[in-house]
């Protein structure tokens, strides 16, 4: 055999290597291919309507040049799982409503044991609004929020406002037993913060954003100028945006950052520690909540920012960000999207 190959001029003997080398190629492309079908697998097209596949892996959870309650930067593993692509809209929730008669927090009335101090009219249904100051002076940190009257999800600023023409706004003023409520109705389930930040990633790798390490007015649903006395409206909305407003990331999730916040699974505590090297992890236990600025209530963690967030105030339309959110509490800038695993054949 030696000395036939010894014999063939240079270019058959070209030839004939480079098909021994594209057929052991071939062979094991084809082993690793049956190798791939024996395993239980999950198309894209098996998530439900309105969902997109994520494929998970593992990622550096948390940011160490931003808030402390970022760091430490963890890697972590998530599985495989399917979330919405829009936050869950107006017309959503109210099909929810109309099918279940249900009744969210912020249309119930405050109980007497809870807030005994009270007045009847006081623990009357109510909600957290937004309301910009009128002067442009030095005001306490958090004022720009009143409890008012009325509002909830179907009177998102108070009883003298609706729903007309905004049935594809996300729904707000939504409590976390209002999203959990949902959730179950719809067959899913709230994400863990580890997944929701993987998802918002949209497979890019450390990057600030969920389009790439510069601001862009244009990418997310932000408040542009000084807040919170002034909205330039830069990127076309003075409030929240109707779902889609915005670029897709790299999973093809809109709004992912900005536009509103998002509620997750996951107890609030501050930084990632522990979290080290686990598959799906998530902070299960109210008891391990803990919020510096109000020791002894237990949180959830919130993901993503909102309109309200600005390169000077909050700056959270990041992946990486979190805040701590009550959840008993709905405000005029929390709505949610959720995730579905898919049982594996």
């Amino acid at each position: 055999m030696q000395a036939i190959v010894k014999d063939m001029n240079p270019k058959t003997k070209k030839t004939i290597l480079v098909c021994l080398f594209g057929g052991l190629v071939a062979i094991l492309l084809l082993h690793q291919g049956l190798q791939f079908f024996k395993q239980p697998q999950v198309a894209n097209a098996d998530c439900p309507e309105g969902m997109v596949w994520i494929q998970g892996g593992s990622f550096n959870i948390g940011s160490e040049g931003h808030y402390m309650e970022e760091r430490p930067v963890t890697n972590v593993t998530v599985t495989d799982f399917c979330m919405d692509k829009y936050e869950v809209t107006n017309a959503e929730f109210a099909r929810f409503v109309k099918d279940t008669g249900y009744v969210t927090v912020a249309e119930r009335p405050l109980s007497v044991e809870e807030f005994p101090n009270l007045s009847e009219g006081q623990r009357s249904p109510g909600s957290l609004v937004f309301i910009a100051p009128k002067e442009k002076k030095q005001i306490r940190e958090g004022s720009w929020w009143h409890w008012v009257l009325g509002a909830n999800w179907q009177h998102p600023t108070g009883l003298d406002t609706n729903l007309e023409n905004k049935e594809n706004y996300p729904v707000v003023h939504i409590a976390y037993e209002d999203a959990l409520a949902y959730s179950k109705w719809v067959g899913k389930s709230l994400p863990t913060e580890a997944q929701w930040e993987f998802a918002a990633r949209g497979g890019l790798k450390n990057t600030i954003f969920s389009w790439g390490n510069k601001y862009s007015a244009k990418k997310a649903n932000t408040w542009q100028g000084l807040f919170p006395f002034q909205n330039t409206e830069q990127d076309g909305y003075i409030g929240m945006a109707p779902v889609g407003s915005f670029p897709a990331n790299g999973y093809g999730l809109y709004d992912i950052t900005g536009n509103v916040w998002e509620w997750t699974q996951d107890w609030y505590r501050i930084g990632h520690q522990g979290k080290e090297d686990q598959v799906d992890p998530t902070i299960s236990n109210p008891e391990e909540s803990f919020d510096p600025r109000e020791p002894g209530a237990a949180k959830h963690v919130i993901k993503g920012g909102s309109y309200l967030c600005a390169p000077n105030y909050c700056s959270r339309y990041r992946p990486a960000a979190r805040e701590a959110q009550s959840p008993d509490t709905g405000t005029s800038h929390i709505g949610f999207r959720l995730v579905k695993i898919l049982a594996k054949n």
